[in-house]
């Protein structure tokens, strides 16, 4: 299965992506998760750095992959809903949008809209917790007694 996250900016703190790596390591072969980063879209308001930024993120979707759109606005899951959402045999892309949001096409795109949290969290940070929420979801999906329920 591949996994494959968009997300825009730059990329981590050397610290934090070191514990990211260590996270993405711990995954066996069978998932493959990747990173790509999209440049912020540097539109001269808002809605057109969005827009930009939109453009990018659609042309790095593969086709036949579900999508999740990481977003304040969208539905909690629980540590084993997030597994059983994403260990259902599909390749996924995750997206997590730039500081103004995501643009309508990124929305309507998304087969899933996931909030981590009622909480604003740094990009960087998302994208460690993603990290290890994706390795927990595997191994709730296994059996593996990681994930203490």
């Amino acid at each position: 299965m591949y996994v494959k996250v968009i997300t825009v900016g730059g990329k981590s703190d050397p610290a934090i992506t070191q514990l990211i790596d260590d996270y993405t390591k711990r995954l066996p072969r069978t998932v493959d998760l990747t990173w790509q980063f999209i440049k912020h879209g540097q539109g001269s308001d808002p809605d057109s750095s969005m827009q930009r930024e939109a453009e990018s993120i659609l042309k790095a979707i593969p086709v036949g992959y579900k999508t999740i759109l990481l977003d304040e606005t969208g539905k909690q899951l629980t540590s084993p809903q997030l597994s059983q959402r994403v260990f259902d045999g599909s390749n996924w892309v995750i997206i997590i949008g730039g500081a103004y949001g995501v643009a309508d096409a990124i929305q309507q795109q998304a087969d899933f809209v996931w909030s981590l949290s009622d909480l604003v969290f740094p990009h960087q940070i998302v994208r460690l917790i993603l990290a290890e929420q994706i390795y927990r979801a595997h191994t709730i999906s296994i059996g593996h007694p990681y994930h203490h329920s």
